[in-house]
């Protein structure tokens, strides 16, 4: 099944990041950082396929990974210098290696590119159910002799994008056109491929579901899930599956319930009273059950309520009943779900911490 996901980060020296040690860890090449005259070099089982899309007027040596992300350091003199922007977007499993480049190709190139940004693409396979692209961007403005001025209008695009603590850009109104953008262009890649499956970047909150979003593991978590070890992350997911399992149940108990009112409801208009006579044999009836009745919907009340009590053991009426009592089991595990809620933001924090740490 087709799957959302796009966060953003910014590279930044402020948080003890390379955008050389960045590009080597994407791409999986080996790359030599001339600020501190290290070699970076992050070996991965599946090797990325990666490319370097630069606009019309870049020069040619901006195709050249390690030259490329140097300069970047070269022209950046501040401590606190942010270096590069990055998306990590999940590509849809139904379409095929070559649909799933083109189709992070042309977002790039559309959304980036042209506006003059260089993108150091690499889309990571290590899974076959979860390839994703990381797309690194420059930040400046370009000349035939490299880097020139800071490009300010390019934060539009990031505008009102507030970081959390891992420097990934939540989802707001200011990124909301590129988190609106990939899901058009991969759904359009998916019509293409004439598959039925589509994504969409609006939240279960605001497409009005009562289930929970599973959370991105990320490939940390995911190695460690993989070899059985157990994760925040991993077990956030396993909280929130046994929430949704729940909120179905009780989502099928609430149609089960509403379309029995329906017939209910159908029933009763077939026994409708009108004439003087009718009239008079609903107030003998109410004497009959004991009660002031006014209404037929009052003589069906108490009638229901009679049956009950003499027809316990009809096996019809045990089945409803076990059942009436398997989903006030449900809606009780529902209000514990809620408890565990609050845990999986706990569990979320703590990822959040350890997250920190790993970001290069």
């Amino acid at each position: 099944m087709a799957i959302y996901h796009l966060s953003m980060q910014i590279i930044s020296r402020s948080k003890g990041q390379s955008a050389v040690a960045a590009s080597a860890y994407r791409s999986g090449e080996k790359l030599h950082d001339e600020r501190t005259d290290e070699q970076k070099f992050y070996a991965r089982n599946v090797q990325p396929e990666t490319m370097i899309l630069t606009p019309s007027n870049a020069p040619e040596w901006m195709k050249d990974r390690n030259r490329l992300w140097n300069e970047v350091e070269k022209v950046e003199k501040r401590k606190d210098s942010q270096l590069a922007r990055e998306l990590n977007i999940a590509l849809p499993i139904e379409l095929n290696h070559d649909q799933q480049k083109e189709l992070i190709q042309s977002f790039a190139q559309n959304q980036f590119v042209q506006k003059g940004m260089v993108a150091d693409i690499a889309i990571h396979r290590d899974d076959t159910n979860n390839p994703h692209a990381h797309i690194m961007l420059t930040m400046r403005n370009l000349s035939e002799d490299g880097f020139g001025k800071k490009n300010r209008d390019w934060n539009a695009d990031f505008a009102n994008a507030k970081e959390n603590n891992r420097g990934y850009v939540k989802n707001s109104e200011g990124c909301l056109s590129i988190r609106e953008q990939w899901a058009n262009y991969a759904n359009k890649a998916l019509e293409q491929a004439q598959s039925n499956e589509r994504i969409t970047h609006l939240s279960h909150e605001k497409r009005g579901l009562e289930t929970l979003p599973m959370v991105h593991l990320g490939h940390v978590a995911h190695d460690m899930e993989k070899k059985g070890k157990k994760t925040d992350r991993g077990q956030i997911n396993r909280d929130r599956q046994d929430y949704n399992k729940a909120v179905i149940d009780l989502q099928a108990y609430r149609r089960q319930k509403e379309e029995h009112l329906k017939k209910m409801k159908e029933k009763e208009k077939q026994f409708s009273f009108s004439t003087d006579i009718e009239k008079t044999y609903i107030q003998k009836a109410a004497s009959l059950v004991g009660q002031k009745v006014i209404t037929l919907e009052d003589i069906t009340a108490r009638h229901e309520q009679l049956r009950k009590m003499s027809n316990r053991h009809d096996p019809i009426e045990r089945h409803l009943y076990a059942e009436q009592q398997q989903f006030l089991n449900i809606s009780n595990y529902y209000d514990r779900v809620r408890d565990l809620e609050r845990e999986i933001q706990q569990n979320e924090e703590k990822v959040d911490e350890l997250k920190k740490s790993s970001i290069l």
